[in-house]
């Protein structure tokens, strides 16, 4: 009788857990959880390490930062879940002990002094506000209810570590961990994860940039709860309580600002960016910028690369002087800007006339004027030195020597092979590749320059620059290995001054650099390559309004040579050189190898680096042949005729300078000076030949 009575008690306990059961799915059917996520999280760009670079708060204004369980320190969890809600996992969204003890406080306080809500349910009152009131009671059950049922645990703990208030415009813990503690969220200690666990309770009264006393008192209080719960132990609780708390004010990041647009830009929909960059190398270059543009006259901007050679990875991106000046226009981009190069195109130019065969790196070389050239341009200097070799040429950027050499290799092919590589020119005009190329008559970025750079540093090989981690690293060909190695040793021999805008070059300083000064004193450049970087700079303003007197060797040196020293890897070597590439002797005028040379054809004795055995020899420039035959007499060793009867006669051989070199010959070695006196027997029928 007994188990008969009592199936009426277990039928109603049935209907009633049905009828509930049916009643919670009827609300969830028609009163939907808002679905996070809905509301975007904020976008931050980080560096190599994940530290932030600049943060972009969402369409509320509000900075949060998307992250996943392992990315929190495990003393915070231990934290917030010993402070906040101890039966998390066990519980099915509401604790109901915990809503007794709250609503017995509640009533012998007269007052609201807790909620009894745990974790989920706070989640709830964050994804669906409410008053505070019975009603909002209820629809705050109603809606933790669901959050069980629709994720899982580890879901919902995501979802208050990204959601949770912090005070100010900051949500979750690693904005306000990265805020107020300039630190990963990964990296709190047991004071920090305390703290950080309480601040959600009341996040105004507790920021402990404003209120410190108060937001150290509720730390402790965390910390006292967690030892007597045996979470922690007592030693090292007292230790925690030992840290005082400072915070700094919340300001978000802004160490690379002008990267972070362009990348934001490219990539609006990503909520975390990461960058190749690394942020003290960053903030220390930023900071070599901002003080250095400083000193140069008003308007005029900086940008500064920094690029790792083998790997392309860029590691200090600079785009302007300070984002947040407007006088020097800090918000326009000058690394990605198009800008006249000057003369930093030449070593290129070197190169792959050392591949072409026109040139060894002791090759004897005109700078003379151009009278007879529609296109006659004038050195920086003004003046010309005669008669140079391809490695002075390049060292002291002389132009006439460059057009000339250009002029051999043609600036099609000159423009096409850069083009090949990723270094497209923007050529004014027409389009049409000119001699003025070489002196920037075409435009270029600072991005792309350093570019064609690398192969300098890595073999003749070039690499579009990387500026995201894991982005596929490609290869191109600029130049060939030997190449690229003998255009190196000569940049890297450029005489150095000792003191470069009042700042001492270190001499162990690697650095094989190159200065460039576009038209108009526009531009001024200087990019150079050591063992481990390639660097780079630029000077102007971004108008392109002049600025008079300011040039690459003058305004944008000294800044390399400091980026250089402070990247410190004088211990480096540069690489030794690849097997084609010999030392040689070589002699001018003839330029060729001085044992296959008379002793009187060596008029100057040169060493060389050369090519694939390749040892060109100086191109016949105004000459119909070099060295010059002739005929002499026997008796009296006079120039004459080849067809004079009767008289004996002997050939001589003259190694002659081009013409237009001759006024800065001794007269010993001019044509007059070499020739002999004609012979009135039978003379020549012209001045020179037989």
């Amino acid at each position: 009788m007994r188990g008969c009575g009592s199936r009426p008690w277990l039928a109603w306990s049935a209907g009633l857990l049905l009828a509930s059961g049916l009643l919670l799915w009827a609300l969830d059917l028609f009163y939907p959880l808002q679905q996070p996520g809905t509301d975007a999280p904020s976008q931050v760009v980080v560096d190599r390490q994940g530290r932030p670079l600049r943060t972009f708060p969402n369409a509320r204004r509000v900075w949060r930062y998307p992250l996943h369980l392992e990315q929190i320190s495990p003393l915070y969890i231990e934290a917030l879940l010993g402070y906040e809600d101890r039966w998390f996992y066990w519980h099915p969204g509401i604790n109901p002990f915990a809503l007794l003890r709250a609503a017995a406080q509640n009533l012998a306080s007269g007052r609201i002094v807790s909620g009894g809500s745990t974790l989920t349910m706070q989640v709830a009152r964050l994804l669906h506000p409410h008053s505070r009131s019975l009603s909002g009671k209820l629809s705050q059950i109603l809606r933790a209810l669901q959050l069980e049922w629709h994720f899982s645990k580890r879901e919902i703990l995501e979802l208050y570590l990204q959601l949770a208030p912090f005070g100010g415009p900051l949500e979750g813990v690693q904005a306000a961990s990265l805020s107020y503690l300039q630190k990963d969220a990964s990296e709190l200690t047991h004071a920090e994860a305390a703290l950080l666990a309480v601040l959600p309770q009341a996040p105004s009264r507790l920021r402990p940039d404003r209120h410190a006393e108060s937001a150290e008192a509720a730390r402790n209080k965390v910390l006292e709860r967690l030892t007597s719960q045996g979470i922690w132990s007592q030693a090292v609780v007292q230790q925690a309580k030992l840290e005082r708390v400072y915070a700094n004010s919340f300001r978000p990041p802004l160490l690379a600002p002008l990267l972070a647009r362009r990348l934001r830009n490219r990539f609006p929909q990503q909520a975390v960016i990461r960058t190749t960059l690394d942020g003290e190398l960053q903030a220390m270059v930023a900071e070599l910028a901002k003080n250095y543009a400083q000193q140069q006259p008003p308007g005029v901007s900086v940008a500064l690369l920094v690029v790792e050679n083998r790997s392309a990875e860029v590691l200090a991106y600079v785009g302007s002087a300070g984002f947040l000046d407007d006088k020097r226009l800090g918000q326009v981009d000058m690394v990605r800007a198009i800008r006249s190069p000057g003369s930093t195109l030449k070593p290129f130019l070197y190169g792959m006339a050392l591949d072409d065969g026109l040139i060894h790196s002791a090759s004897l070389l005109s700078d003379a004027p151009r009278h007879r050239q529609a296109y006659r341009p004038a050195n920086f200097h003004r003046g010309h030195e005669g008669p140079v070799s391809a490695s002075r040429a390049l060292q002291q950027s002389l132009n006439v020597p460059a057009v000339n050499l250009l002029e051999q290799l043609g600036p099609g092919s000159f423009a096409n092979r850069l083009a090949n590589a990723g270094l497209g020119l923007t050529i004014p005009g027409d389009g049409r590749p000119n001699p003025a190329l070489i002196l920037g008559g075409a435009g270029i970025s600072l991005e792309r320059l350093l570019q064609g750079y690398l192969a300098i540093a890595n073999n003749g090989q070039t690499h579009p620059l990387r500026l995201l981690l894991g982005e596929p690293n490609t290869t191109r060909f600029l130049l060939s290995p030997g190449a690229a190695w003998i255009v190196r040793q000569i940049l890297a021999e450029t005489p150095r001054p000792d003191r470069l805008g009042g700042h001492r070059v270190r001499d162990e300083t690697r650095l094989a650099w190159k200065t460039g000064t576009s038209y108009g004193f526009r531009d001024a450049w200087a990019v150079g390559v050591t063992p481990r970087y390639s660097l780079g700079v630029w000077l102007g303003r971004p108008d392109g309004t002049p600025v008079p007197g300011h040039y690459g060797a003058l305004s944008a040196a000294p800044l390399l040579f400091r980026l250089a020293n402070l990247l410190a890897d004088g211990n480096e070597a540069w690489s030794s050189a690849p097997p084609s590439v010999a030392e040689v002797q070589i002699c001018w005028p003839l330029g060729t190898l001085k044992q296959q040379q008379p002793e009187q054809h060596c008029h100057r004795n040169l060493t060389a680096w050369s090519l694939d055995g390749q040892i060109p020899p100086t191109p016949n420039q105004g000459l119909d042949s070099n060295p010059l035959k002739l005929w002499v007499s026997q008796d009296q060793g006079k120039r004459i005729a080849s067809s004079c009867p009767g008289v004996e006669k002997q050939p001589l051989q003259l190694a002659l300078w081009p013409p237009a070199l001759e006024p800065w010959l001794p007269f010993r070695q001019t044509r007059l000076g070499q020739l002999p006196a004609a012979d009135s027997r039978c003379p020549p029928a012209s001045m020179i030949g037989a």
